[in-house]
């Protein structure tokens, strides 16, 4: 059995209308997608705003109720019971969020951020909670000597070290990063995310990062889902997705990739003028009369795509 096992997972939400309008159908946000993942590997999923991304993150660390499907984490379903359910596991699935300049409380101390989780879930003594904040805070690379800073005196990069720290503070086992550098300076995102990778073989975290960039996301990732409207395009793994895209929306994703290599922008330039042609020749043959995506066949053991009439 897998670490984390998803199984047709769905979240809708109710679309209530407004003062002007009936009730509607129920929004799809995630519908029905389903993947796996072993201790100490990294997920990506992937996709534009709306996607259902974001959501299903959510929904796994139970702030989002969830519809219908299951969700395993070592064996234990997360899915049944509600969110209430979620309660024994909090220490275990933690979240580092988008924005570190939102998810900082301004009016907090770094060592009552940072503590926080720690007063949740062990009974400390004011020295031990103080030293094991300093520790946290060398342990991401800040100055012990910081606790008593307050969020506004932080960069951005330090910010999310922050959360990070945060997030790392109970000994998590999985960590659900959304979005976790898109706030930073491009010149901080590549600090923020070898220093994921360098705690995440000291700890052996598992991630799932959420992110719109399939760059960070083949910096990162082993497994990639795509996903459209709430349903996969394709997924599989790193190799895969970037070697041998099938779906016309995650080719679309990677000619969109800036490529700094000057010996290859020839090749990048050729291959997004094959994708455009295809995408405006050819665009309902990946998609179903709603617009949505087909479900998932096998390329490969490891490859599905949501095209019709394969497998």
């Amino acid at each position: 059995m897998s670490f984390l096992e998803i199984s047709d997972l769905k979240v809708h939400f109710s679309n209530r209308g407004s003062l002007f309008s009936k009730k509607g159908p129920p929004i799809k946000a995630v519908d029905g997608i389903q993947f796996s993942l072993e201790q100490g590997q990294t997920y990506g999923l992937v996709g534009e705003s709306g996607s259902g991304k974001t959501t299903t993150g959510r929904a796994i660390i139970g702030l989002n109720a969830i519809t219908s499907g299951s969700v395993l984490f070592q064996g234990q379903q997360l899915a049944a019971g509600g969110l209430r359910s979620h309660a024994g596991f909090r220490r275990d699935i933690q979240m580092i969020f988008q924005d570190p300049y939102s998810s900082l409380n301004p009016k907090k101390r770094v060592l009552d951020i940072i503590a926080e989780p720690l007063r949740n879930f062990e009974k400390q003594s004011a020295g031990e909670e103080k030293r094991s904040v300093q520790q946290l805070l060398e342990q991401v690379g800040l100055s012990p000597e910081s606790i008593y800073k307050y969020p506004h005196e932080f960069s951005g990069g330090q910010r999310q070290r922050i959360g990070i720290a945060r997030a790392i503070a109970l000994k998590p086992k999985l960590i659900i990063a959304d979005e976790p550098v898109s706030a930073l300076d491009v010149s901080v995102q590549a600090q923020v995310l070898n220093f994921m990778q360098d705690i995440q073989k000291e700890l052996n975290l598992t991630y799932l990062i959420i992110s719109h960039d399939l760059g960070i996301i083949r910096h990162m990732c082993d497994h990639i889902g795509i996903m459209y409207k709430g349903r996969y395009v394709e997924r599989g793994t790193t190799a895969d997705i970037f070697n041998q895209p099938q779906h016309i929306y995650t080719k679309r994703l990677i000619s969109a990739i800036p490529d700094i290599d000057p010996t290859k922008r020839e090749e990048k330039h050729s291959f997004r003028k094959a994708v455009k042609v295809e995408y405006e020749q050819a665009y309902e043959n990946y998609f179903d009369e709603d617009g949505l995506a087909y479900p998932l066949k096998p390329v490969s053991e490891t490859h599905f795509v949501a095209l019709p009439g394969r497998g």
